[in-house]
């Protein structure tokens, strides 16, 4: 078992008295936490995504923050900035919420362009620049933007720049049958007692050697030349006007990588970047405009034909 795989199985079990049919999310979140970098979820109000968000961050002892992004916020709403002290003469420095180890940014594609160019500065570079101070943000630091498939009225879309900063696109669908049945069995308010009582079952300290681990996964350039074909697939595509960038690539063998460890191994394998490349691959990708407006679902069928054009490497 690595350290990865370790704080996944153990997050799991922390956050299963709480979440319904949200193990994969978990997982999911954990590995983007521990790679140090961003999620977008996209899901319709309802589905918890703000409970799931609170009950990683719980168990992986992380400060939380939660942004509810609209047109009329401010950079300076998000990222901080500095007031007069009446009592010293002097300005001081008062930190935004986006100053957390789990930053929840709710309706991402509420917020004017000003206030997604501060929150891409955090993201790339983890720092702010309040009244031309450089102020570095915590470590870890993610950023969790959520985003409603079906709002189309009063939204900006988010840049391409934005989007290739998030390592993955987490869908976040509703619940079984079986799912909603355990659902509606369980009271909501004890619910809300369950996640103030819930106990970190993890240290920062382990998330931060976590992260050393992966500097440790052997990738075969077998592997290395799957990514690239991949990749090349998905850019040849007939309906992709843009495919994946360097850093695109980059993203997709990182979380290939994470998914190995989750899965208690220190080598990648083609079935890794199989998985990584549906989560990392979809939102990167530009779509003809005659065919945009199929949306996400179109993304992902992009990225499974791609897949299954490549051939798969053999040991």
């Amino acid at each position: 078992m690595t350290r990865v795989s370790s704080i996944v199985e153990r997050a799991i079990e922390a956050c299963a008295s709480l979440l319904v049919e949200r193990e994969e999310h978990v997982k999911m979140l954990v590995l983007a936490i521990i790679a140090g970098s961003h999620v977008l979820i996209e899901g319709v109000p309802g589905v918890a995504k703000t409970l799931t968000a609170k009950s990683v961050a719980r168990a992986l002892d992380l400060k939380f923050s939660r942004i509810q992004m609209t047109p009329d916020l401010l950079p300076a709403d998000i990222v901080g900035t500095k007031v007069y002290d009446q009592k010293t003469g002097d300005f001081k420095t008062v930190l935004g919420p986006l100053h957390a180890n789990l930053v929840l940014v709710d309706e991402v594609n509420r917020a004017s362009p000003r206030t997604q160019s501060a929150l891409l500065e955090a993201m790339q570079e983890r720092q702010v620049t309040i009244e031309g101070e450089v102020f570095s943000l915590p470590v870890p630091f993610t950023v969790l933007a959520t985003m409603n498939p079906v709002e189309v009225e009063g939204v900006f879309p988010l840049p391409e720049a934005q989007l290739d900063r998030f390592l993955m696109k987490l869908p976040m669908g509703g619940l079984s049958r079986d799912g909603i049945k355990r659902l509606l069995r369980t009271d909501l308010d004890a619910i809300e007692e369950g996640l103030r009582s819930l106990k970190p079952v993890v240290s920062r300290e382990e998330v931060l050697e976590a992260r050393k681990e992966l500097r440790e996964v052997w990738v075969s350039d077998p592997v290395i030349e799957y990514v690239i074909r991949i990749s090349e697939a998905v850019g040849s595509h007939r309906a992709v006007r843009l495919g994946l960038s360097p850093r695109g690539m980059a993203m997709l063998l990182l979380l290939s990588k994470a998914l190995a460890l989750a899965d208690g191994r220190k080598y990648v394998i083609p079935d890794d970047v199989k998985t990584a490349a549906l989560y990392a691959v979809p939102h990167r990708i530009v779509v003809r405009p005659e065919l945009a407006l199929d949306g996400p679902a179109k993304r992902e069928l992009i990225v499974r034909e791609a897949i299954s054009k490549v051939e798969v490497p053999r040991p």
